[in-house]
C-alpha cells in the first residue's frame, strides 16, 4: 500500500468528521464554513498530522489533532481575510464581503468554539497549553505584520519572525503534536518540531514569492495582493536593496500604474527571482535533513517529499 492509499482512510474520517463538527443551524455559519471549510482545500495541515502520526508508528488522538488545526488555521483565514481587505479566497469571493464583517469574525470565533471542545475530548493538558501558545504566537504575528507595514520597519529579521508566528509555528504543531500525544522523547520532538518550523517557513516563502511573481489563474485570487496592503516579503526585501524606487512602490502600495510590473521585470532581470528561489529551496532541504533522527519509512519520505515540494510549487 502507498503512503497516499494509506491516508485516503483518515482523511476522508477527517473530512466527514469535520462536516459534523461545523455543523450550525444558523445559516450564514454554515454556507460561509461550506465554502471555507468543508469545500476541501489542500488540507497541508491535517495531512502532516497524519503523516507525522505514521511515522511514529501512529498516535492517539491524531484524528482530534488534525481537526484542531485545521480548525484553527480556518478561523485565522476568516479573521486575516476581513483584516486584509481581501478580495478573494479559495477562488471565491471572500466570506466578509459576501455576508459582512460582524458574520464573519463570529462566524470564526465559532469555528474556535469548536477548536476547543475538539482539544477537550483528548484530556491531554500539555496539548491544550501548547494551542494557547501557538494562538498566541499566530495573533502576534499578524499584529507585527501590520505593525511593520505602518512603521515602515522592512527588515530580513523582521520578516523571520513574521512568517515563524503566522505560519510556521502552526506547521511545527502539527509535526510535533503526534510526538508528544505518543509521549516520545525529547530528540524525537525536537526533530518534528524543527521540520515543521522550517517546513512552514518554506512554504510562506514560497506563498509570498507567488504572490508577486504568480499568476491569477494558478492562485485563484489577484497577485500582488501584499503590495496592496504595504506588507514587505524576502522578494521585496531584496529588490528594496537594489532599487531604491521599489521602497516607494511598497510604500504608496502599488497604487500608481505599472507599478508591480516593474517590480516583477526587476525581479526576473536583476537575478532576485532566483535567488529567492534558492532562499526556499535551502529551507526546504533543511527541513528534510530535520528528520534524520526518525527512523526510516514511507511516511518519513512522504514529509520529505511535502517539504521539498516547495522548490518547484506554483499555486
Amino acid at each position: 500500500m502507498t503512503v497516499h492509499e494509506a491516508l485516503e482512510a483518515p482523511l476522508l474520517r477527517f473530512e466527514e468528521a469535520l462536516s459534523e463538527l461545523v455543523q450550525s443551524e444558523v445559516l450564514f455559519i454554515r454556507l460561509i464554513h461550506q465554502d471555507l471549510v468543508t469545500a476541501g482545500g489542500k488540507r497541508i495541515r491535517p495531512r502532516l498530522v497524519f503523516l507525522a502520526s505514521r511515522a511514529l508508528g501512529g498516535a492517539p488522538f491524531e484524528l482530534e489533532l488534525a481537526l484542531a488545526v485545521e480548525l484553527l488555521h480556518s478561523a485565522t483565514l476568516l479573521h486575516d481575510d476581513l483584516i486584509d481587505d481581501a478580495q478573494m479566497r479559495r477562488g471565491k469571493e471572500a466570506a466578509f464581503r459576501r455576508y459582512g464583517n460582524a458574520v464573519s469574525v463570529l462566524s470564526g470565533d465559532f469555528l474556535l468554539s469548536r477548536l476547543l471542545y475538539v482539544i477537550a475530548q483528548t484530556g491531554r493538558m500539555e496539548l491544550v497549553e501548547r494551542f494557547a501558545e501557538v494562538a498566541k504566537t499566530l495573533s502576534e504575528g499578524e499584529v507585527l505584520q501590520f505593525q511593520v507595514a505602518a512603521l515602515e520597519d522592512y527588515s530580513l529579521e523582521n520578516y523571520e519572525r513574521i512568517i515563524t508566528a503566522k505560519t510556521a509555528a502552526l506547521m511545527a504543531l502539527c509535526t510535533e503534536g503526534p510526538a508528544l500525544l505518543r509521549g516520545e522523547g525529547e530528540e524525537v520532538r525536537e526533530a518534528l518540531r524543527r521540520f515543521g518550523l522550517l517546513y512552514g517557513q518554506a512554504f510562506q516563502m514560497r506563498d509570498d514569492y507567488l504572490d508577486l511573481m504568480g499568476t491569477p489563474e494558478a492562485l485563484g485570487k489577484p497577485v500582488g495582493g501584499d503590495v496592496r496592503e504595504g506588507k514587505a516579503t524576502l522578494i521585496t526585501l531584496l529588490l528594496m536593496e537594489r532599487f531604491p524606487e521599489a521602497r516607494e512602490i511598497l510604500k504608496r502600495k502599488g497604487r500608481e500604474e505599472g507599478d508591480l510590473e516593474r517590480l516583477r521585470a526587476w525581479a526576473w532581470e536583476s537575478g532576485v527571482a532566483a535567488e529567492v528561489e534558492g532562499q526556499i529551496r535551502a529551507r526546504a532541504e533543511e527541513a528534510a535533513r530535520a528528520l534524520t533522527p526518525l527512523p526510516d519509512s514511507p511516511y518519513k519520505e512522504a514529509l520529505k517529499a511535502l517539504a521539498l515540494k516547495e522548490a518547484k510549487r506554483l499555486s
